[in-house]
């Protein structure tokens, strides 16, 4: 999937315009997706939707498996926000709260409507927020982003971090794959007890081989006579979109007015 997101960040039909018109873009719509409600997050996570799949044309399975992951991760949390208890002798304080419930010894479990809205209200501003965050993941190259941040006055310390940290998820993409690939060939895990053994063989090779990997891009580097600033060189070919920019300000202003009013 990783791989697949690089990809489309280099194929998608929005790479020609410029990665600082569509950063500022996702910004301003994440900042305001902070501070709205619910109905206007869900407007949001739409209209960036319609940008990412219609405009990029990113594939909508794709893009639906990324939205998918990320309401699996609310699910898992939605229990915890909804299911509350009370020590019975205080039923009163939670009559208005209260949906539906049981009593379990001396205490009283209930389903909470606060709970629900509160889940609601998380679900819908995740949403919004990860739909920007998926624009930004999905039409811009990350070695691009960071040369934006730095144009932006992003510390280049960071950016460098972030350069070695994108490029180690691949190594250990890769590195855990082959492996994995290897322990399944021989039937390294046709059994729990032998699977669990294979899964610990695969993390200690995983940590051997990235420490290797980290020992041979060192001396890379200093064999090249790195200074401490990574050089990422890209060609400038981008064009600023007025229609575009029209179209992201007429509809941020509507957004605002909902709100609003």
């Amino acid at each position: 999937m990783t791989l697949q997101i690089d990809t489309l960040a280099y194929t998608n039909r929005l790479r020609w315009l410029a990665p600082e018109q569509k950063l500022l873009f996702a910004i301003a719509l994440l900042i305001l997706t902070a501070f709205a409600h619910p109905p206007i997050q869900i407007i949001i996570a739409i209209w960036v939707s319609s940008w990412t799949v219609i405009y990029a044309k990113i594939p909508l399975t794709i893009y639906l498996k990324l939205v998918y992951i990320a309401i699996l991760f609310w699910l898992t949390s939605f229990p915890a926000l909804v299911i509350n208890g009370i020590d019975i002798n205080y039923l009163n304080l939670i009559q208005d709260d209260a949906i539906i419930g049981l009593n379990v010894g001396d205490y009283y479990i209930y389903i909470s409507h606060y709970g629900i809205e509160q889940g609601w209200t998380i679900l819908t501003r995740a949403i919004a927020s990860l739909s920007c965050l998926y624009f930004v993941m999905l039409t811009i190259p990350f070695t691009e982003l960071l040369q934006t941040l730095r144009r932006f006055g992003f510390p280049v310390i960071l950016t460098d971090i972030l350069l070695l940290m994108y490029r180690f998820i691949f190594v250990l993409l890769n590195t855990a794959s082959e492996i994995w690939f290897a322990q399944q060939s021989r039937s390294g895990y046709r059994t729990f007890s032998i699977g669990i053994k294979s899964l610990s063989l695969l993390i200690g090779q995983l940590l051997r081989r990235t420490l290797e990997n980290y020992r041979q891009v060192s001396l890379s580097l200093a064999s090249r006579g790195f200074n401490g600033e990574f050089k990422v060189w890209h060609p400038h070919r981008y064009n600023f979109s007025k229609r575009y920019a029209i179209e992201a300000i007429i509809g941020y202003v509507v957004l605002i007015a909902l709100e609003w009013g």
